[in-house]
């Protein structure tokens, strides 16, 4: 059995947006209060962690807010925010992200429930929500129980995602070897041919992105028009992510479905990204989770990946003749100096991490 995970946007009435507003405040504020308890405890001489803060909370503070135990806010929200800041701090340690922040209202406002260890069940378009009750969705969802569910709100609408478990499915290979080379002017090109598009979603919005951002400078900050506006901007960076990710999705997914061994350069995103002037252009190519959506899906449709040197000469070697000469970002077109081999710089690139998969892995017999 495999995990995999769905979000959906969630069809509310108003007093159900209320209610998950409180849920979100609640976690917001637990969240923020171990934070700066931590801190506190830290500047003291104490070393503290979520488990006693949890603990200490459960006892002695939340018997006294008595606006948090209203009818219909389910009450496992704050263990899953002492959670939540556990594992920040771990991760913070462990040197994989930057120190906790305190949350702010209406940004990335989001809770996590459970049943209490019991299964919850979903399925369709209706879902009963431990302690909150009955909602809507938009799209029916599979029939199958969760242990836990994560709310937020994004752009003004509220959206439910979990976890389920799922039985892997292998799929007829329509080849042995693929090489990919993912890019800037297009998505994924791969040796067989294909070339999956790049939306460019963000480039093609930056114009109406600018005048949104001149319209909100002239707005009051605090007012009315000014929240409308953030909205909209918001709005607006919601849809140029779900272009991106969509993208993404058809692409790994044909990928996986359709090849054995897939070679995939191990691209250095993160100092991509420092470049000034590629860091717009490498986010809209979203390659890491282009990576991170093929890791999991040739588990799930059966098949293998292998990572290629981030210093492979992919793109200056000749995948005719094997000859490496240097090639400049502006060209286009590889042309060999030795052997005269004419092809697009991606395609040849492609088909170089084509040839290391078969390297690596030269014994693969999948025809079926």
């Amino acid at each position: 059995m495999l995990l995999t995970s769905i979000k959906t946007k969630l069809k509310l009435t108003l007093d159900q947006k209320i209610l998950m507003s409180k849920h979100a405040g609640i976690s917001r504020f637990t969240y923020n209060w171990g934070l700066a308890t931590w801190q506190s405890l830290y500047r003291s001489g104490y070393q503290p962690n979520h488990l006693i803060l949890k603990k200490f909370f459960n006892n002695e503070v939340k018997p006294v807010l008595t606006w948090i135990k209203e009818k219909n806010i389910c009450q496992k929200i704050t263990e899953f925010a002492f959670d939540n800041l556990g594992k920040a701090f771990k991760n913070f340690f462990e040197k994989r992200a930057d120190y906790p922040k305190f949350k702010i209202k209406g940004r990335n406002d989001s809770f996590t429930i459970n049943a209490g260890g019991k299964p919850i069940n979903i399925g369709g378009k209706r879902m009963k929500l431990p302690t909150i009750g009955w909602v809507s969705t938009y799209e029916s969802l599979p029939q199958t129980t969760t242990k836990k569910l994560t709310i937020s709100q994004t752009a003004g609408d509220w959206y439910i995602s979990c976890s389920y478990e799922i039985e892997p499915e292998i799929t007829l290979k329509q080849y042995d070897y693929v090489g990919v080379d993912l890019g800037i002017k297009t998505l994924a090109t791969l040796s067989t041919g294909v070339i999956f598009v790049n939306p460019k979603a963000l480039k093609k919005a930056q114009k109406t992105l600018t005048k949104l951002q001149r319209q909100l400078a002239r707005k009051v900050r605090g007012s009315n028009r000014y929240k409308k506006e953030r909205l909209r901007i918001s709005k607006r960076h919601r849809r140029i992510s779900n272009i991106r990710i969509d993208a993404t999705q058809k692409a790994t997914t044909f990928i996986c479905k359709n090849h054995a061994v897939i070679a995939l350069e191990d691209l250095n995103t993160s100092g991509m990204l420092k470049n000034h002037r590629l860091a717009g252009a490498v986010s809209d190519a979203n390659f890491s989770e282009f990576r991170r959506q093929i890791e999991y899906k040739v588990i799930r449709y059966g098949g293998t990946v292998i990572f290629v040197d981030r210093f492979f000469p992919s793109t200056k070697t000749c995948s005719n003749c094997g000859e490496i000469q240097e090639i400049s970002l502006s060209e286009r077109i590889y042309v060999c100096q030795k052997c005269q081999y004419i092809a697009d710089r991606d395609l040849n690139a492609s088909q170089n991490l084509e040839k290391y998969a078969r390297k690596a892995k030269p014994c693969l017999d999948v025809k079926g």
